[in-house]
């Protein structure tokens, strides 16, 4: 089955905001690209709902819920309290009517199974314990069960609300009863599919929404809501809520609140340190518990504006008619994580030199990688979760000392004019072509003090300057000079190539091909003369010889 949730790879921006804000670092970058790395995921949603580009996707699941539809009689809805947060202008009447219309047999809210987790809980207090948390939160669940396993023992053994109503579904309607929950949790698939003799699927509630919208049905809305007292376990999804139903009889307990993945990591660090006793912790992964999930975060309300829609919905008493008990949710915890892939430290000081930063001062632990310090993303490149050069600082420093190592070695002349013509950078080739000794003492000044600024202001106003031959009298130079206008940086980058010895070989070149010429040329002419004065010698005789022979020839004549 496909994971919950997944990151589509092909428009990654290489923006590390997913590692950033991913409590646990679950995200990997392979070939510059963020993936999940499922076992180690808690489904949190954080990385879902930061995503710049929304390149995290969670699973639709309104197939598998259809064919469930289709293949079976009676198929009920779970609905999580939040939803009048989500909702609020709506009550679970309207839910009910608006989720019949799809098929569904009957609607029902999770804080049905939230009455019976708190009344558990509050038995739980009796026993002989030292500390509970919460079993409410499926992410907090997989934390433990993955993160931090010493702490399995303190999770409360019961299922979750949803699981919980599930089963009392189940009891109440048979066994055959399908069971969707809706709510505005990622972390519920994944339950749902490990659970799936009590909960048979799990959608959110944008899945909802787009279903409502494929089918043009619209979510019922009403001005009265239904005002039932029997739902005090209503306030489940608000931080807080679990303490605020239950009893909390027994005074020799602590009641305490922890929200927020990283608050809760704190907390479990300090329960495995054995700085926590006998107390109570209603944990959630999200900050402000459900009213604030994932999916409710896209909608970008406040956390108080969803709590106080809850405040306003919930009733005073218990919902009643249940049929599951303490001993009907009763579950066993077991840890699931991967063997830990920690590397030896000589391992990570070796990575920490190939990162540049075998000198301490040089971890400045920014945390522009996503990771809380340089050790940590050394870490994480020997596992194969980063790579070295998500390092910012790294990069900069990389680039800078080969931008410096091309500037100072190119035979070219290059500089750097702001849109005032003042020079900001130089290199030691322009020196030598302009005959100062330092790029310091071009730096900061007029490029008019310099040089003729003509192909500078046209260039600015958008001319093309390409490989410019020219001749520069006060430096007895030969260049050719190409000149750009970058419009980002707002800036004129000169290339100035200095062809002043191919120029004047080549003036030598024209002048002996000039002088040979000449010398060829009177050559020719002399030549030329005495060709003539042959000529004319040989056509005297020539004439002389055939009068002599005319005549010889007259003379055998008439002597016969």
């Amino acid at each position: 089955m496909q994971y919950c949730l997944t990151s589509n790879t092909k428009d990654c921006r290489n923006c590390y905001k997913c590692i950033r804000h991913c409590p646990i670092k679950a995200i990997s970058f392979t070939d510059d690209k963020a993936s999940i790395i499922k076992e180690d995921c808690i489904l949190c949603g954080q990385c879902y709902t930061v995503c710049p580009q929304e390149l995290k996707v969670i699973r639709n699941d309104i197939e598998k819920v259809k064919r469930l539809l289709r293949e079976n009689d009676r198929v009920y809805v779970s609905v999580a309290p939040s939803f009048i947060a989500r909702y609020p202008d709506s009550d679970i009447d309207c839910m009910k009517r608006t989720l019949k219309k799809l098929g569904f047999t009957d609607v029902e809210e999770t804080a049905v199974g939230a009455t019976i987790v708190k009344k558990a809980y509050d038995e739980m207090l009796e026993e002989d314990r030292d500390v509970i948390i919460s079993s409410c939160c499926h992410s907090v669940n997989m934390l433990i069960k993955r993160h931090y396993p010493n702490c399995l023992p303190y999770l409360a053994d019961v299922l979750s609300p949803m699981l919980a109503h599930g089963r009392d579904i189940k009891m109440r309607f048979g066994e055959d009863t399908k069971v969707v929950f809706l709510g505005p949790c990622i972390a519920k698939k994944d339950e749902s599919d490990k659970n799936s003799s009590l909960v048979e699927a799990a959608l959110t509630f944008e899945e909802f929404d787009a279903w409502l919208a494929k089918e043009n049905i619209t979510l019922e809305t009403t001005d009265e809501k239904d005002g039932r007292e029997q739902s005090k376990a209503r306030l489940f999804p608000t931080n807080g809520g679990v303490l605020r139903t239950m009893e909390r009889r027994n005074d020799d307990w602590q009641y305490l609140i922890c929200d927020g993945v990283e608050n809760c990591v704190q907390t479990l660090k300090d329960i495995e340190d054995g700085k926590l006793h006998k107390c109570f912790i209603e944990m959630s992964s999200c900050q402000g518990s459900c009213v604030n999930g994932p999916i409710m975060k896209k909608q970008a309300q406040s956390i108080l504006y969803g709590t106080a829609a809850v405040n306003r919905y919930a009733g005073q008493k218990d919902f009643e008619g249940l049929k599951a008990g303490y001993d009907d949710i009763k579950c066993v915890y077991k840890k699931d994580y991967v063997k830990d892939k920690t590397p030896t430290e000589e391992q990570i000081q070796e990575m920490l030199v190939k990162m540049g930063k075998e000198d301490p001062s040089a971890r400045l632990n920014c945390g522009c990688c996503g990771y809380d310090s340089c050790h940590a993303k050394a870490i994480a490149i020997l596992q194969g979760n980063a790579n070295i050069d998500m390092c910012l600082p790294y990069l900069m420093e990389k680039a800078a000392s080969l931008s410096d190592q091309i500037i100072e070695h190119t035979p070219n002349g290059l500089m750097v004019l702001d849109e005032n013509f003042n020079i900001t950078l130089a290199n030691q080739a322009m020196c030598r072509i302009v005959r100062v000794s330092r790029p310091e003492e071009l730096v900061g000044r007029p490029v008019m003090e310099i040089l003729d600024p003509m192909d500078y202001l046209e260039a600015l106003q958008g001319e093309r300057i390409n490989r410019k031959r020219e001749y520069l009298q006060d430096y007895d130079r030969y260049v050719e000079n190409t000149v750009v206008y970058d419009t980002k940086l707002q800036a004129l980058v000169c290339v100035m190539l200095d062809i002043t010895r191919q120029e004047k070989q080549a003036q030598k070149d024209r002048e002996r091909i000039e002088k040979t010429m000449k010398i060829t040329d009177a050559l020719i002419d002399k030549n030329m003369q005495t060709v003539h004065e042959i000529a004319s010698l040989l056509g005297e005789t020539a004439a002389e010889t055939k009068v002599a022979l005319l005549s010889l020839k007259d003379t055998i004549y008439h002597e016969n």
